[in-house]
């Protein structure tokens, strides 16, 4: 029990070193990930938003991109993730996507808005009714966008995810 702590605590270690390394440099906000696979880290990944212009370059969607592409594979269920920072909501989306079966994190969500990266108002979006949200959204052609649904329900190749 105490070697299978202590090695998680160095993948703990490896994405908190990524996150205040890769910050240092420019590349975005204090945030790194690793993605571990039958104790190795397969991927590598953190904050890149600055210096890639990218929103969605946070450190577990890198990390996640860079072992989807090592293992050939967008089911990652076999891995775990360490994240420097408890995962924004996009970040936890992706994880669910991914599959992946075991998150650790760092600093709590709070920590993080409390140094101005607060996701809060997401989750608030998130239980608000589509029309009483913040940035308006509105739905068009939904009988032509079916079409496409219908496509996929009938492609007898579809490889399902």
């Amino acid at each position: 029990m105490e070697n299978n702590q202590a090695r998680h605590e160095e993948f703990m270690r490896e994405a908190i070193s990524l996150s205040v390394e890769k910050m240092r440099e420019g590349y975005g906000g204090p945030f790194g990930a690793v993605i571990v696979r039958n104790g190795v880290v397969i991927a590598r990944g953190y904050n890149k938003v600055l210096h890639t212009h990218d929103p969605t370059a946070h450190a577990e969607v890198e990390a996640i991109r860079s072992a989807s592409q090592t293992l050939g594979t967008h089911d990652l269920s076999d891995c775990e993730i360490y994240a420097s920072s408890q995962p924004c909501p996009m970040c936890l989306g992706a994880i669910y996507w991914a599959r992946l079966k075991k998150i650790y994190y760092g600093n709590p969500h709070q920590e993080a808005a409390r140094i101005g990266f607060d996701d809060s108002f997401i989750y608030e979006e998130l239980e608000k009714p589509v029309e009483q949200r913040h940035i308006p959204t509105q739905q068009l052609l939904p009988e032509e966008a079916h079409k496409a649904f219908e496509v996929w329900e009938q492609k007898e190749d579809k490889q399902p995810y």
